[in-house]
């Protein structure tokens, strides 16, 4: 390995951090460096076509009852405190940090990346996350953006505006004490800029973890942060698309005809949208190279499985759920063909909600008013389906508000009206797209083609739909065109597609109950009251 890539404790100033051991520390690898270490540490194996796969253990997804901030002064007054934000002392982070910290003191070896988490130099954060393991190294070089090794060098005057010390391998034994939920700890220190991980080995508190921060920071200088995929037309034009998981944001942004911008996590400052990652990370559930080529594509030497079943030639098997359904894969922005390399673009001519609707009601596509937008953007709605013995099933609704709540550090209403100055100074055209279920509620209907999808989000991205007659859907009110390119008629209107029409317009009714009942926590006080905006119960 090239002596540049290896360094000391002290030399990276980790001594600062209450770090000082005598080991080497690996600084910001390559990627054949990675590899190396990965194989020579036995941390996974390497399928077929030479993508690293790693199991992440028991957690194979985030922990969200084990995530603490710090409550005080003067970050409290901006926290959203709550089920996701949930609050600890300074005294308890300052015993899980010195128990960290004393951990890697003893380490044999570790793991330092130093990059960037925004493409905007105005207003990323210059992130530093150290791990014992390599694969966790992988991920953050993956997802982060990677700066040339001649900025972040020892001397090169490289300071982390923010820390995560990765301490997998402990767990906290006094979690009871110190009023934790489990020995499970993932806790940041807005103040002191830092955060410290226990107990879990899942990659993704990490990228989260740092997203959660951005969440906070940035509105504070008045800059939109997104949990959202963006793309670029040919002609300049950008488009940014909020879903939750399942909901096709990662799949319905990596446009063969488009640029991609990010897949993920964005922001939308004075200039435009930016990505905050280097990376991507994408569900496996299903893939295929029919169904989404752009990202089967992209899992090769350099990207990296979590979690996903390897037959006996070490070739995945994305269709087997057997370890979780989760399964994921990261990989660098530049393994889509057509990434956009500056990671940014102009402010959006075009806004999209995705929904993934069980309940078969929402039309495939719809357009909304400001009101509008900025009521089903506080809802951000999509919904699960629940099983019984019986195999009989039934939507359940899900409401995240800015589709993303799990990620939201300050109120959703600080998003809502950011968002609402964006849209409005810059004329942007905003659309609810149901990539869920029609014809009926999961387990009658059919989920939607995502052939049908692609064609709404073309006539969205290319103006065309602007040349349909609109007509307002009796409960949600929303507007939806009589005609899309390619698209058959009848499904454009959820009730056609429906046999038992009465058994359409009540699980309309039962799904706009569910919107109003959620909305009620955003009436309040000297605040605008987007209520009248939802669908109609009465209807």
């Amino acid at each position: 390995m090239s002596a540049s890539h290896e360094t000391t404790t002290s030399a990276l100033g980790l001594d600062a951090l209450g770090i000082d051991a005598k080991c080497t520390v690996f600084h910001n690898m390559t990627y054949d460096q990675i590899a190396k270490h990965e194989a020579d540490n036995n941390e996974g194996v390497f399928t077929a076509n030479g993508t690293f796969a790693v199991d992440t253990g028991k957690f194979t997804g985030r922990s969200p009852n084990d995530k603490f901030i710090v409550r005080q002064e003067p970050s409290q007054q901006h926290v959203d405190w709550g089920k996701v934000n949930q609050p600890t002392t300074p005294e308890v982070f300052d015993a899980l940090y010195a128990k960290a910290t004393e951990h890697f003191s003893k380490a044999d070896k570790m793991y330092v990346f130093d990059g960037y988490c925004g493409a905007n130099e105005n207003s990323r954060l210059k992130v530093r996350i150290i791990t014992e393991l390599a694969w966790q190294h992988h991920f953050v070089t993956n997802m982060f953006m990677r700066p040339e090794y001649k900025d972040v060098v020892p001397g090169s005057g490289f300071a982390a505006d923010f820390t995560i010390i990765n301490a997998c391998k402990i767990v906290d034994e006094d979690w009871k004490e110190h009023g934790l939920h489990s020995e499970v700890f993932v806790i940041f220190n807005i103040e002191k800029r830092r955060a410290v991980i226990g107990g879990t080995w899942y990659g993704g508190e990490m990228k989260k973890g740092i997203f959660s921060m951005m969440n906070y920071y940035l509105p504070l200088k008045g800059i939109m942060p997104m949990h959202a995929s963006a793309n670029k037309g040919p002609k300049g034009d950008t488009a940014i698309f909020f879903g939750l998981s399942g909901t096709g944001k990662t799949t319905l942004s990596a446009d063969p005809k488009r640029a991609l911008i990010g897949d993920d996590e964005h922001g939308w400052d004075g200039e435009g949208i930016f990505n905050f990652e280097g990376g991507c990370y994408a569900k496996t559930i299903n893939l295929s190279a029919a169904n989404e080529p752009e990202i089967y594509a992209a899992i090769r030497r350099d990207a990296m499985l979590e979690n996903v079943w390897l037959d006996g030639q070490k070739v995945p098997d994305y269709y087997n759920v057997e370890k979780t359904e989760n399964g994921r894969v990261s990989y660098p922005l530049y393994h889509i063909s057509n990434y956009e390399p500056t990671s940014s673009g102009g402010h959006p001519s075009v806004v999209i909600f995705l929904t993934c609707d069980a309940y078969g009601v929402l039309p495939p596509v719809s357009k909304l008013t400001p009101g509008q937008a900025q009521y089903h953007f506080l809802s951000g709605y999509t919904a699960k389906v629940a099983g019984t013995e019986r195999g009989i099933t039934e939507p359940q609704a899900t409401f995240s508000a800015c589709f993303g709540a799990a990620f939201m550090t300050q109120h959703p209403i600080v998003y809502a009206d950011l968002l609402k100055k964006k849209i409005e100074s810059h004329g942007t055209r905003v659309y609810l797209v149901n990539t869920g279920w029609t014809g009926g509620a999961y387990g009658v209907g059919s989920r939607m083609s995502l052939k049908y999808t692609r064609k709404c989000i073309d006539a969205i991205l290319d103006g065309s739909i602007e040349n349909s007659t609109f007509e307002e859907d009796p409960i949600f009110t929303v507007a939806v065109p009589t005609t899309v390119e390619g698209v058959p008629s009848e499904m454009l209107n959820p009730a056609l597609a429906w046999a038992d029409k009465g058994k359409y317009t009540s699980m309309a009714k039962k799904l706009a109950g569910e919107f109003h009942a959620n909305f009620k926590q955003y009436i309040l006080p000297n605040q605008t009251d987007y209520s009248s905006f939802g669908p109609k119960v009465d209807a």
